[in-house]
This record gives structure tokens, sequence and C-alpha cells, in this order.
């Protein structure tokens, strides 16, 4: 009865939000306190925001920098390495509407996680792929998630995508922030020529970008 329930009130909620729009979603978690977040590393972070900016309950998404030993880190000095930061995505989410489960299966079929030496055109470490856990729950729902998928076969290779527990996690310079829309022929241009949507499909097949209405 209980799961019945709650399965009502995210049909109630995406029907409110195909009526009003996404911002009623955003309206409803804040006045219902009723958000949680993932840190996904997915390659170059203007990709995986705008990905996850077309996933329904998705309230924001933030670009940034994690899992590295350096405080107050720069594109600069992330991209040129060694710094052990990855480029990430901090992603809120109202749980009502998408599961952290779901994010993770939408995560996976949206990126290559059997490269183990960056992701598409853009090569080393800080453009490998990660998911960082906040809780002994994520880590174990993560955990599964990537154990279904390699026992599913979908994928020839092996999956190489680590999980990690989650640090401190810096945001991006501004200009990164929200890039796909501030610049969208340049982003356009980048990730066509960068060849993402190409391999995700090789990989995924019919799977590809599974659960983001823009695809």
């Amino acid at each position: 009865m209980k799961s019945m329930i709650k399965q009502l009130g995210r049909v109630f909620l995406v029907s409110m939000a195909a009526i009003f729009g996404a911002s009623f979603i955003t309206w409803y978690a804040q006045a219902t306190d009723n958000t949680e977040s993932v840190i996904l590393a997915g390659g170059c972070f203007w990709c995986v925001e705008s990905d996850f900016d077309n996933v329904p309950g998705v309230l924001d998404t933030v670009s940034g920098y994690t899992g590295g030993s350096v405080n107050d880190p720069t594109y600069k000095i992330v991209t040129a390495g060694g710094s052990g930061h990855l480029e990430a995505v901090k992603i809120t989410f109202d749980p009502d509407i998408v599961t952290y489960q779901e994010l993770l299966e939408i995560f996976w079929r949206s990126v290559d996680p059997t490269d183990d030496g960056g992701q598409f055109c853009d090569r080393g470490e800080s453009y490998k792929t990660a998911i960082f856990v906040n809780s002994p729950e994520q880590r174990q729902d993560a955990e599964i998630s990537k154990e279904l998928i390699e026992a599913s076969g979908a994928l020839k290779g092996s999956i190489v995508t680590p999980i990690i527990d989650a640090t401190t996690f810096y945001p991006s310079e501004e200009y990164h922030q929200d890039y796909y829309t501030k610049n969208p022929i340049r982003y356009k241009y980048y990730r066509y020529r960068c060849g993402r949507d190409e391999r995700v499909r090789e990989v995924w097949g019919d799977q590809a970008y599974r659960g983001i209405s823009e695809h």
C-alpha cells in the first residue's frame, strides 16, 4: 500500500510539472525540504550538466571538481593533471520524482564506463568516470547497480568506474556553470567533435541516454 501511495504521488508531481513546468517541482521540493544529492564524474562536466538538467526530478546541477588533494582547485590545475581531482557534477534531486537508483541507471547509459583513460576526446585523469557516495546506503546502491550492469552483458568490456567516498566538492569557475545554455553553438560543436553521443550509442545501443528527455 505504501509503495502504491508513493507511486501515485510521483505521478501527481510529474503531472503538475507537465502543467506548470519544472519550476513547480523545484518549488515543491524546496517547500517540503525533500531533496537529496549525488556527485557524478562523467568526463566533461558541461555535458554531464546538460544531460542531467534534462532528467525529470533533477532540481539543480553544479559543475565542479572533487576527489583530489588540492584545495580550491582551478580548471587549469585540474586539467593539467596531478591534482587527483576529477571534473564532476553535483546533482540535487527530488527523490519523489527520480530515485538515486534511477539516476545511477541514467548515468551508466550516458557515459562509456569501460574507458579508463578519460571520456571520448578528453583524455587524462581529470576526465575519468566515478560515482562519489555520501553514505553507506548510497555505496550499497551504487555497488548493486554496477554489479547488475556487469551481469546484464550489455557492455563488451568491464566497468572501470570506481565508487568513491565523497570528499569536498569545489564548484568550478562561473563561466563553466550552465555552459551549454550560455554558449549553445560552441557547446554543440564541441560535443559533436568530441564524439560523445556517437560513442555512447556505440557502447549502449538503444539503451543510450535512457531517461534523459533531450535524447
